[in-house]
C-alpha cells in the first residue's frame, strides 16, 4: 500500500474529477485540509470561478473520500521544526511536509513552488501517482 499525504489543492482537484482512488493507496491529510479545502471553494464563488452549487458539491465529494485527517502535537510539533528548517513565516505547508515525513510516502500537491522547496526534505509525487494502481 501507497501512503499518499495529499493538500488542498490535489484534494479537491481529487473531487472535481470525481475519480476513485485505486485501493492500493492510502490518502492522509492534516486536519487543516478542511478549512483551507473551504476557504478555496469560497475563494472561487467570490472570483466568480464557481457557483456556490458547484463549490458546495465539490466540497461534499471532498468529504466522502477516504483522507485519514491527523492532527496531534507530534505533528504540530514536527511541523514547527520542519518550517524552522526551510525558514517558513507559515506552518501550513510544514503540517503536510510533517505528515508525509512522519506517515507517508510522498507528498502530492500541486503547488510546484512547494515542490521545490522540499527536495531533499520528503519525497513528493505528481497528482497522476493518485490514480494509477501501481504508484
Amino acid at each position: 500500500m501507497t501512503r499518499f499525504v495529499v493538500d488542498a489543492a490535489a484534494a479537491l482537484r481529487l473531487a472535481a474529477a470525481d475519480t476513485p482512488v485505486p485501493d492500493a493507496h492510502e490518502l492522509l491529510a492534516p486536519t487543516l485540509l478542511r478549512s483551507q479545502a473551504l476557504s478555496a471553494m469560497h475563494e472561487a464563488v467570490h472570483r466568480g470561478e464557481l457557483t456556490s452549487v458547484d463549490a458546495r458539491e465539490r466540497l461534499a465529494r471532498l468529504n466522502r473520500l477516504k483522507i485519514r485527517l491527523l492532527g496531534d502535537g507530534v505533528l504540530r510539533g514536527t511541523a514547527w521544526k520542519i518550517a524552522d528548517e526551510l525558514g517558513w513565516e507559515s506552518t501550513f505547508a510544514a503540517e503536510y511536509v510533517a505528515l508525509t515525513r512522519l506517515q507517508a510516502d510522498y507528498l502530492v500537491t500541486l503547488d510546484d513552488d512547494l515542490v521545490r522547496a522540499v527536495e531533499g526534505v520528503v519525497a513528493t509525487a505528481p497528482f497522476e501517482a493518485l490514480l494509477d494502481p501501481a504508484a
